[in-house]
């Protein structure tokens, strides 16, 4: 497992809606950018498109408790995204076989470690954003 080591910290605060704005705040300064869909270029996948909406579609699947906790890590996720070349894991999505799920590793400056998500359609070849969260060792998500 090869481990990117970001420069950005995590996003501090204690309060759900205050890192909930921050991380907002990041996005819709990446959004202003595109007329469409919001993205970044990724450096593993060949400067290709990363787009960010499913991000927010999942993360209000979650509680309020692990909305807070995965937000923290969204400046980091997407330095990550953006400048990472080690190659992440790469597996099958198990509800759309059509979809493949790749998990980068990254460790934050306080040495905490995240994993950030990406699923990949095959059939178009678009790649999207989809998590991050802590991670913890015993166990994957």
């Amino acid at each position: 497992m090869k481990i990117f080591q970001s420069k950005i910290n995590k996003l501090a605060g204690t309060d759900y809606r205050e890192v909930y704005s921050r991380a907002r705040t990041i996005f819709l300064g990446i959004k202003k950018r595109s007329k469409r869909k919001p993205y970044v270029r990724s450096a593993y996948f060949g400067n290709n498109k990363i787009f960010l909406d499913y991000f927010w579609e999942h993360l209000h699947q979650k509680n309020q408790a692990d909305r807070l906790r995965r937000l923290k890590f969204y400046a980091c996720a997407l330095e990550l995204i953006q400048k990472s070349k080690l190659s992440p894991t790469i597996k099958e999505h198990t509800n759309k076989p059509k979809h493949s799920m790749h998990r980068f590793y990254g460790k934050a400056p306080n040495n905490e470690m995240f994993v950030v998500q990406i699923i990949e359609n095959l059939k178009t070849d678009s790649k999207y954003f989809l998590s991050v969260f802590p991670y913890e060792s015993s166990g994957d998500k």
